[in-house]
């Protein structure tokens, strides 16, 4: 699921690769951390009321009105780890701080990204912002490639369209598709979970928090979502599609609740045909401020535009 480009390796093209890989890599971590955003936003639109009170709340009633008051608060602080199995190039751990809000998506983290074996000089850790459906990289340091700019600007709805006749943009935008799935579906994928339970209660951080559980294996709740009634036939026709291009046969979900109703921990394994993707998350401050500002124009560069450049280049 990371950009990896076994040509460049072989015609010398590491320039192009780093930027296609870095700019990948950072994308995969702000899908899977957007899309649990998405499971939390979208329970307003799939779910019902859920208002009982009490221990006497059902697992689905409990959680809906944690994703309630989560949609409500549009904003939370955020600290990840994401850790990819060997069989994906490039595997390794990633973990990701900063704030984020949805409704729309915002985003101001900090990543380390530290491969399997390691790296001379330690983990590279990165900025990245999300604004105006906008990822923004700091790259680093500014080199000749960007202009001598610092920053990469890859807008997401241009890499989107841009992909299909490309296969460079492919795959260096591979998780678009998780990106912009409508938070409805994100939910409904959830919902779907024939086994969703209560675990009992224990602590986050020093926090009391309520623990539920429930999976869904791909082949088997694509059927399930059909009477999920909150989407439309064209709805799950689109996600039925992204799921089956992901490749991604199951998720495993744990999520804590604490006693204001908010989900303080949520952890999702991601089944893949190259072994499992483990991320945990955890959030905080509900409802601060996400003051997320784009870097300064004078110093960003197109990333999409490089990558043409450097693909004419190439031919």
């Amino acid at each position: 699921m990371r950009a990896y480009f076994p040509e460049a390796d072989k015609k010398g093209w590491g320039m192009q690769k780093g930027i296609a890989r870095r700019t990948g890599v950072s994308l995969m971590a702000v899908a899977v951390l957007a899309g649990v955003a998405g499971c939390q936003q979208g329970a307003k639109k799939a779910a019902g009321d859920g208002s009982g009170g009490g221990a006497e709340r059902t697992p689905i009633q409990a959680l809906t009105v944690a994703y309630k008051k989560t949609a409500a608060a549009k904003s939370a602080k955020v600290t990840m780890s994401m850790s990819m199995p060997a069989g994906l190039p490039d595997g390794g751990e990633t973990k990701m701080s900063g704030v984020m809000g949805w409704d729309p998506m915002v985003m101001d983290v900090t990543m380390s990204e530290s491969p399997l074996g390691g790296r001379a000089g330690g983990a590279e850790t990165s900025h990245m912002v999300w604004l105006d459906n906008t990822v923004y990289v700091d790259m680093g340091k500014r080199t000749e490639a960007f202009d001598g700019k610092r920053w990469g600007k890859f807008d997401l709805r241009a890499a989107a369209a841009e992909s299909a006749d490309n296969a460079l943009m492919r795959q260096v935008t591979a998780g678009l598709d998780d990106m912009n799935q409508d938070p409805s579906q994100q939910l409904a994928m959830l919902l779907g979970s024939p086994d969703v339970k209560h675990l009992g209660s224990g602590e986050v951080d020093g926090e009391h928090a309520e623990h539920y559980q429930g999976s869904l294996a791909v082949e088997a709740g694509l059927g399930s979502l059909k009477s999920v009634t909150n989407l439309t036939a064209e709805q799950r026709e689109k996600l039925f599609a992204n799921i089956k291009k992901s490749g991604v046969k199951g998720y495993d979900y744990d999520v804590w609740v604490n006693g204001q109703n908010y989900p303080v921990k949520m952890d999702v394994d991601i089944k893949t045909p190259q072994g499992t993707i483990k991320t945990s998350t955890r959030y905080s401050d509900y409802g601060a401020k996400a003051a997320v500002q784009a870097p300064p124009a004078d110093d960003t560069a197109d990333v999409l535009k490089v990558l043409r450049d450097l693909m004419a280049q190439r031919d």
